[in-house]
């Protein structure tokens, strides 16, 4: 598999903790990959590296093959990857597709294109029908598919989603696994940090497993599951029995 994305060896300090810690992962091209790890392990700290939110100290970030590591979130999310959050601050004071138009304006700075683009975005993700409406008016779900569409208006090549089944009450949960599902048999590469474990073991093509910032497994889902070190650290007995 030709390689899009390839992490290599990044570390990131803050005085003296180490959130990354030489990390070391490739995606491929329409790979779904899943991060997974307690919390304090590094991965959304890992998403802020890749996507320019903070920079490296140390290790390199190629995007096919060239660096992006010390560039600026907008520059990477021009150069293709965008990213979700796992606290949703949407522009509350805008509609849904204002909100959306933010994303397109990444690509293009005609308003009609950026609209089109975002209700294409809406579309999607089974928004459309809420264009109009105030983001403040959005349940927790529908916010986690106003994210999505946001990111999805930037046409990534390169898709970071952070929990995006967190804070989603028991209903909504089988909707967004198809979403991300719909998504990756499109042809989206995606990169999937989730603490839910039956969704991130039934999407993913491969699992890379954090703990304490380091890489402690990286394989597929039923060999990292039953790995010692990610059962050890976060899974417990009780998921493998």
């Amino acid at each position: 598999m030709t390689t899009l994305l390839d992490v290599r060896g990044v570390t990131k300090r803050y005085g003296g903790l180490v959130a990354n810690s030489n990390i070391s992962f490739q995606v491929g091209y329409g790979e779904l990959v899943g991060i997974i790890g307690p919390n304090g392990a590094g991965k959304s700290t890992l998403f802020d590296l890749v996507t320019g939110f903070q920079p490296a100290d140390e290790g390199q970030v190629l995007l096919e093959g060239e660096s992006v590591t010390r560039l600026r979130p907008d520059e990477i999310s021009r150069r293709g990857v965008a990213r979700t959050f796992q606290k949703l601050k949407p522009f509350t004071q805008m509609t849904v597709v204002e909100n959306v138009m933010v994303g397109a304006f990444q690509k293009t700075t005609d308003p009609v294109r950026a609209r089109n683009q975002a209700m294409e975005a809406l579309d999607r993700v089974g928004l459309a029908d809420k264009a109009e409406a105030h983001a403040r008016v959005l349940s927790t779900g529908q916010r986690k598919r106003l994210e999505l569409a946001r990111a999805l208006a930037t046409q990534p090549r390169l898709l970071l989603l952070d929990e995006v089944t967190g804070g989603v009450d028991q209903r909504s949960i089988p909707a967004l696994v198809d979403l991300v599902r719909r998504l990756h048999g499109e042809g989206a590469s995606l990169i999937v940090i989730e603490h839910n474990m039956s969704v991130i073991m039934g999407i993913s093509q491969r699992i890379v497993a954090l703990n304490l910032g380091e890489v402690i497994a990286d394989g597929p889902p039923a060999v990292v599951g039953r790995d010692p070190r990610v059962v050890e650290a976060y899974l417990g007995q009780a998921y493998v029995a």
